[in-house]
């Protein structure tokens, strides 16, 4: 589970630290260290995370506090002219060195070079974008010494922006994306986790379900670390209200399963269905 500084740092009822009670309950805990992204200077339009001063320090706490991964977050935004190479140079060369300092406390890095849907462009020129984005990355992180067998990609999918009148299948997200990782991600990597980057909860599970459903033979398995489309179904029945908490439980046990179902192609639409009787 990733946390941020303010959660890592809580305790339950008992006194008992957070990151622990998540231990007990097999689930690991992360931190997500850059402070966010700002506007790039000299650069319109485009952003750089931000969060390196410091790093080393925070680091060092967090894996006392019993962190053993962590997430550093970089926006990559397509429109006219943009992103240029100076921006995907900045953001990656961040993440490398983040990833670094991560390696160096003994935290595994998740590395995360996020592709924005926000736009009108097309399935291709989010290809192109990605291409260039990830083989700028793994690139700043072999000349920053980073171990790519101790790390993980949290990679955006292939896909038209949202805004796009030419949307992109599932299929045909599913083979782009596969062929731009196989371009651009070595296969020492250990893995791959998507974000969902704005898309529908069911279509975010779709995708990843055909990717993995694919007969191509991939170097690193495929899974998802999703935000929104993992819980706004669940907050939605939610509400805010104690009486809603089971139904919200069950709404994300659900679609938790879905995603499990998809890690290995086997999810079916027909498993919607089961929420709804449930």
């Amino acid at each position: 589970m990733i946390l941020y500084d303010e959660t890592i740092k809580q305790v339950a009822k008992d006194g008992t630290p957070f990151p622990e009670v998540l231990r007990k309950s097999g689930i690991l805990a992360g931190i997500k260290v850059d402070t966010g992204a700002k506007d790039l200077c000299g650069a319109p339009g485009e952003k750089v995370s931000e969060g390196l001063d410091g790093l080393r320090e925070r680091l060092a706490e967090y894996r006392k506090l019993g962190a053993t991964f962590a997430k550093w977050r970089a926006v990559i935004t397509i429109g006219k002219d943009i992103p240029s190479a100076y921006c995907i140079a900045a953001n990656t060369h961040a993440l490398a060195r983040y990833a670094a300092l991560c390696q160096e406390a003994g935290i595994v890095p998740i590395v995360e070079p996020e592709v924005l849907m926000d736009g009108n462009h097309t399935l291709e020129r989010c290809f192109d974008m990605t291409e260039n984005t990830l083989l700028a990355l793994f690139h700043a992180l072999y000349e920053q010494h980073v171990r790519v067998e101790h790390t993980i990609l949290k990679a955006s999918m292939v896909i038209a922006g949202k805004d796009c009148p030419q949307q992109a299948s599932v299929q045909q997200v599913a083979e782009a994306t596969i062929r731009c990782l196989k371009r651009t991600v070595p296969a020492a990597l250990p893995g791959i986790v998507f974000l969902s980057g704005g898309q529908g909860d069911v279509l975010a599970t779709a995708h990843l379900n055909a990717m993995n459903a694919t007969e191509a033979a991939l170097p690193w398995p495929l899974s998802f670390s999703y935000g929104r489309a993992l819980q706004a179904p669940a907050l939605k029945t939610w509400k805010g209200h104690a009486a809603n908490v089971a139904a919200a439980q069950k709404a994300i046990y659900h679609r938790s399963k879905c995603n499990s179902a998809a890690c290995f192609g086997r999810y079916k639409p027909e498993m919607e269905q089961e929420v709804l009787a449930a």
